[in-house]
């Protein structure tokens, strides 16, 4: 009997025989130790935010604000209340958010979302990270820096898209 895989047909999936056998990509990377889920960026309002989408998946998002990190003193008062990391796991679905905190750019529709790379060592994110950058915009370029809650860098890519990356403190 031919091996059977999962297919999208219309809008159900089924079973169906194995035209080819599965591609499998091999990158040099460990594949489990890194994840990529959507980043969702908020003009102020992300506590509400992740408040009602809770309500929608039936579990809580975890919230820290500006003002209950190590962070605090690199921001102005008026901006201690805001996001600066919440995420929501509910089985399968997942993703993670903030406020808008960049002091010189602002929020404007197709900037909002982002795709967020956790995990890896330094090398395996700088990796991906430089290939990434290749033909990005240089402006909208944060390169890795420690940071309270580990290694962080930000890019946007040559279409656009937003990339956030966050390694432990320890990963380099």
């Amino acid at each position: 009997m031919a091996p059977r895989h999962k297919r999208v047909v219309g809008h159900r999936i089924r079973q169906t025989a194995a035209l080819t056998p599965p591609i499998r990509y091999n990158c040099g990377l460990q594949a489990d130790a890194m994840k990529l889920t959507p980043f969702l960026l908020f003009d102020g309002n992300c506590a509400e935010a992740m408040a009602f989408y809770g309500s929608c998946f039936g579990s809580p998002s975890a919230i820290t604000k500006v003002g209950d990190t190590p962070m605090k003193p690199q921001y102005p008062p008026e901006e201690h209340q805001k996001v600066i990391y919440a995420h929501l796991k509910s089985g399968a679905i997942e993703f993670s958010a903030t406020d808008w905190l960049h002091r010189t750019r602002r929020p404007r529709q197709g900037n909002t979302v982002a795709m967020y790379v956790t995990g890896g060592s330094l090398p395996e994110l700088r990796a991906i990270f430089d290939k990434l950058s290749a033909g990005g915009d240089p402006a909208l370029l944060d390169d890795f820096r420690k940071l309270p809650f580990g290694i962080y860098g930000h890019l946007a890519d040559k279409y656009g898209v937003h990339w956030f990356f966050q390694g432990e403190a320890g990963s380099d």
